[in-house]
């Protein structure tokens, strides 16, 4: 997973989310910035970064693609990143992380945003890596709210391969520079690194799998790798294929794990032909 410059110029808004009503979090301040508000009219992507990642880490290809799409946009930090809200550093995630954040902090910032019911069903959740399984969660624990997902390099059970990956990202955190290559997009770059790292790396998350919640989503799905990622195989896409039959699917050639950095203009090009053949 690596840092590149960022080019999204526009200055981050923030909102402040209450603590959760079952006390499973205090509250939160969350980074984020609309894209294309004026189209007010327009369907809405929301953008959940993957497990390094920030509204910065993006680039401007969310913009890109709600250009393409005709639709507005919303990307945040999630608690831990970029500005958002740190992780407290006695604190490590619990093993079903990404399950809080898809059925709890997502729609409390929707909430806080005023995003409406209306606008929800007519929403996309585009997701990358963990993002990608924050939004197949999503749609599996709301299944009426949005309009459809796209799930990019998700992951929905644990390999070995992503294991070895992401304990070579540590290696390269603490002797390498990726630390300072992070740091420019995060306020606490170890909230950030550790928070996502130390949980892949508990040998008690090997048994995570979303596989059982994937048959909950009815609304369209495509979802997208590339040949040459280091964090996953096909297996992980054949698995969402085989639990939920509406599913599309698309294998990218010379692609790695972040087809928006490596493969935009294939990327945006099948996202935009899945959505417009669907029916109005």
């Amino acid at each position: 997973m690596s840092a590149t410059p960022a080019t999204i110029a526009a200055p981050a808004c923030f909102a402040d989310l209450p603590a959760a009503a079952d006390g499973s979090r205090g509250a939160l301040r969350l980074e984020y910035r609309w894209l294309n508000s004026k189209h007010e009219d327009a369907p809405l992507a929301v953008f959940l970064h993957e497990g390094l990642g920030s509204i910065d880490m993006w680039r401007d290809w969310p913009q890109t693609l709600c250009d393409a799409l005709g639709m507005r946009g919303l990307v945040y930090s999630r608690p831990g990143y970029g500005r958002s809200t740190p992780r407290p550093h006695h604190e490590r995630w619990p093993l079903d992380f990404m399950s809080r954040q898809a059925e709890d902090v997502l729609p409390a910032l929707l909430d806080a945003l005023g995003v409406d019911a209306q606008t929800r069903r007519r929403m996309w959740v585009i997701g990358h890596s963990d993002g990608g399984s924050i939004a197949l969660l999503y749609a599996a624990a709301y299944p009426d709210a949005l309009a459809g997902v796209v799930a990019i390099a998700p992951h929905v059970f644990v390999e070995d391969i992503s294991v070895a990956s992401i304990a070579e990202a540590k290696t390269a955190y603490g002797q390498g520079d990726l630390r300072e290559r992070l740091a420019r997009y995060h306020t606490d770059v170890d909230s950030a690194f550790y928070g996502w790292n130390d949980v892949w790396l508990d040998p008690a998350f090997r048994g995570w799998s979303i596989v059982e919640r994937l048959a909950r989503i009815r609304v369209p799905l495509l979802a997208i790798q590339g040949h040459d990622d280091h964090y996953g195989t096909m297996a992980q896409i054949d698995t969402i294929a085989r639990e939920v039959g509406h599913a599309k699917l698309e294998k990218l050639d010379d692609c790695g794990h972040s087809p928006h950095r490596d493969a935009p203009g294939a990327l945006n090009d099948t996202i935009v032909r899945f959505i417009a053949a669907l029916p109005a």
